[in-house]
């Protein structure tokens, strides 16, 4: 496997860590791997660029392999499940002050991504690295939400122009990031686009409660959830950019969750969200490269979208999660404009993007000067040219 993927020892050692469960032959091929690794800056680095030091640190420790690992790379990787923690604490307490003025209003809140994954799976240690929060409600929820929010100590990231802020609920997925006390918040709206949004009212009709520090939260069905991280998953793929912590994810739902979630409406699903190829590109390194089993319908599904390219995809995002050259960004921008519902919005989304605020173009393009920002909207002007013809 090694040689026809071109993944090091420390990868792979990385690859087979980021899971819940050890058989016991996987114990010793670990094992074996960690003891003959040349590398450990490699596999520290790897660990830190792919968000999943904190769970990697549990694992070793857990397998008793930190024997084997450098003082100063030990020392390194619990630090980062120490502050993992601490960080998600701290998070956990200033949404249940959010999750208190929301839930006053009425307000149903889905918990998603990182917190959602850190009490379904990951078991609530700090092991799911997480650098904001995020959570779905209605569109018009949502909308009264940062409104409340903002209201009460929390503040927005600038909208990026003037005429973004009457669309801003049909801009994306989620409004500007709101931010107290170094919590980051998303609040989103939708999660499949305008094409699929039956999708995401399901999951949030689905949703099942759960109390997070005294208040009321619902966290989502895992079926919908599951397939909602895999398009995640593929739209940051889209952007040239991934992180072993995604995959993470789907592993450890699958492993928790393999009956709950494999099932036919999981296909059904998928179909609707025109999904097909990119889930089965997504369960195809689960079964090759983590060896997770599926039922046999599941592996022909896998098998018919077959796509040769989707692991060497995934051993190129293993050896360079980040600041890659985006690929598709016209694609990315024309995925954006089309799902804005009605020519009037489409129209000030594009003026938005041609006439942002100095502010933002300030801090976008790190210029200071009046004469600076005319030459930076110059240059914005031509790239947006070029986004929109390709």
């Amino acid at each position: 496997m090694k040689k026809e993927l071109e993944l090091k020892d420390e990868e792979i050692l990385l690859l087979g860590l980021c899971r819940s469960y050890f058989n016991p032959e996987l114990k010793v091929m670990l094992r074996a791997l960690a003891e003959n690794i040349k590398d450990w800056n490699h596999f520290i680095l790897m660990s830190s660029e792919h968000g999943v030091a904190a769970l990697v640190y549990h694992n070793l420790e857990r397998l008793d392999f930190l024997q084997y690992l450098p003082e100063g790379g030990k020392n390194f990787l619990k630090n980062c499940l120490l502050k993992s923690l601490t960080r998600n604490t701290r998070n956990v307490k200033v949404l249940a002050e959010a999750l208190h003025l929301l839930n006053a209003k009425n307000m149903k809140v889905i918990l998603l991504k990182g917190l959602a994954l850190e009490l379904m799976v990951y078991g609530n240690e700090g092991l799911r690295q997480m650098t904001d929060l995020d959570v779905l409600l209605t569109r018009q929820d949502c909308l009264n939400a940062r409104m409340l929010l903002m209201e009460n100590g929390f503040r927005s990231y600038p909208v990026k122009s003037a005429f973004h802020k009457p669309i801003m609920g049909y801009i994306g997925k989620h409004l500007p990031t709101l931010v107290k006390n170094d919590l980051r918040l998303e609040l989103h709206h939708d999660l499949f686009g305008k094409d699929n949004f039956s999708l995401t009212g399901l999951l949030y009709e689905r949703s099942i409660e759960r109390e997070i520090n005294g208040e009321k939260a619902f966290l989502p069905p895992k079926d919908i959830f599951f397939l909602y991280l895999v398009r995640h998953l593929c739209m940051h793929e889209m952007n040239n950019e991934s992180q072993l912590r995604l995959y993470s994810d789907l592993v450890f739902l699958t492993e928790k969750f393999r009956d709950e979630i494999f099932t036919t409406d999981l296909i059904g699903y998928a179909g609707k969200a025109g999904l097909n190829a990119l889930l089965a590109a997504k369960l195809e390194p689960l079964r090759d490269l983590w060896g997770l089993t599926f039922p046999e319908w599941i592996n022909e599904f896998i098998d018919k979208y077959y796509d040769p390219a989707s692991i060497n995809d995934f051993v190129f995002f293993i050896k360079s999660p980040k600041n890659n050259p985006s690929k598709n960004k016209g694609k990315f921008y024309y995925n954006t404009f089309r799902e804005i519902p009605g020519i009037h919005r489409k129209i000030l989304y594009i003026l938005g993007d041609l006439f942002p605020t100095p502010g933002f173009m300030k801090r976008r393009y790190k210029c200071k000067s009046s004469l600076g920002i005319i030459s930076c909207y110059m240059l914005r002007w031509g790239k947006l040219w070029y986004l929109i013809r390709h």
